[in-house]
């Protein structure tokens, strides 16, 4: 076996200190209330256009308009991302998002609505590249694998606790109500991270003395960080393009009940967080690049045959989306702890923003564009062309492999430098 791979294996079996766990465990929780914000909007997909009255292509743009924000957000931010303390940047755009998912439950109409997506993208968008700066200072590359497994279970959380619960008083009290729920837990988190912990500056130590627009533009130029750039962003097309209609598809092709999606939820959920660490703990362990292709494997096939179902019964719906979030989960992990290690240490802030920025716009624009190529007679009729969308979601995953695997060649060759 070579060397390296045992020096990896070696360094992945070194216990985190207690401090490093609550870091972990705070950034997940931060994860997991951002994500559910974003998550939401998929299950209560048929809810919401039933009730604002609104057709696909407009609930298309309501999960869009979060993500372009969310975008241009990154990009006005990764200039300066490097040039202040990460807890300070982290605890100003945390309390802003509070305030905008805030805002979304007090949205009556579609403009409303919209604008109110609008301001939550601004700041919430820009939370995930801080985290995984934060992340790339603390933990080497060797540790990240399982960093990243714990971090993304907030994805899987989001849908054990967040979805179903959110659902459940959504059925209760209204859409608007899993929106308050998401801005009382994040005001808990808040706190946490303001008391608990300690200031990220060591970046500052090595930064060079560049305006905003010059460190932007730096970080743009470099061919290896626009490598990881493409990766990241066909990643996020292909994530996001069935996720705003997956309840609508669910109720309306296959027959599920509103009050039978929290289950579906719950499950595919409770999955992913068993799923998650184990594939944090094989990529430290394996090759990352080979348990991304692998996984992407899995996931095209998963998607074709689910995307072509029609009336079905719940626990054959709830079988397909384990084996889905099987899939996606185990390509999420490897190909964010090998796009991590891309960037130089003065540029991890910028990098991490840059990266975030066009992973929502790109996601935007997929949901956009699936709101485009799916379609509805009527409110109660079942979407059209559903089907197309995993044809489309395949092709992109293979580019998507071809893209990582230039990553996983760079971060090899830099770690052998770095050696050297």
């Amino acid at each position: 076996m070579p060397k390296e791979h045992l020096m990896q294996k070696d360094t992945a079996q070194i216990p985190f200190t207690s401090y490093q766990k609550f870091v972990i465990f705070i950034l997940a929780i931060t994860q997991f209330s951002v994500i559910l914000d974003f998550m939401v909007m998929s299950p209560l997909g048929d809810m919401l256009m039933k009730s604002l009255n609104l057709k696909p292509a407009q609930f298309g743009l309501s999960v869009s308009a979060y993500a372009f924000s969310a975008g241009i957000s990154g990009l006005l931010t990764a200039g300066f991302a490097d040039k202040f303390d990460r807890k300070k940047l982290l605890l100003f755009f945390y309390i802003g998002f509070i305030m905008g998912t805030f805002s979304c439950s007090m949205a009556n109409s579609y403009p409303l609505l919209i604008a109110a997506r609008i301001i939550t993208g601004l700041f919430g968008g820009v939370i995930g590249s801080i985290s995984m700066a934060i992340i790339t200072d603390l933990f080497d590359i060797h540790h990240r694998g399982r960093v990243m497994g714990f971090i993304q279970m907030g994805f899987g959380a989001s849908q054990v606790l967040g979805i179903p619960i959110g659902l459940y008083i959504a059925n209760i009290w209204g859409w608007q109500s899993p929106f308050i729920m998401v801005a009382i837990i994040a005001a808990v988190v808040a706190v946490l991270i303001m008391l608990k912990l300690q200031p990220v500056t060591k970046h500052l130590e090595v930064q060079q003395s560049r305006s905003v627009l010059r460190h932007l533009l730096h970080t743009v130029s470099k061919k290896n960080y626009r490598i990881g750039f493409m990766s990241t962003a066909l990643l996020s097309i292909g994530g996001f393009m069935m996720m705003p209609f997956s309840s609508a598809f669910a109720i309306n092709n296959l027959h599920i009940t509103q009050y039978q999606l929290p289950a579906i939820f719950m499950v595919s959920g409770t999955s992913s967080l068993i799923i998650m660490p184990l594939i944090g703990k094989l990529s430290d362990k394996f090759d990352k690049f080979t348990l991304f292709a692998i996984a992407s494997l899995w996931m095209m096939v998963i998607v074709v045959l689910y995307t072509h179902l029609s009336v079905t019964p719940l626990w054959l719906v709830i079988i397909f989306n384990i084996l889905m979030m099987m899939g996606i989960m185990s390509r999420m992990v490897p190909s964010v702890a090998l796009t991590t290690g891309i960037p130089d240490m003065p540029d991890r802030g910028a990098f991490m923003s840059i990266n975030s920025s066009l992973q929502q716009i790109a996601g935007g624009i997929a949901a956009a564009f699936a709101g485009m190529i799916v379609v509805q007679k009527n409110k109660f009729s079942p979407l059209e062309h559903y089907d197309t969308l995993g044809y489309v979601i395949v092709g992109i995953s293979l580019v998507s492999i071809f893209l990582v695997y230039r990553v996983s060649v760079m971060v090899k060759k830099k770690l052998n430098e770095q050696k050297v």
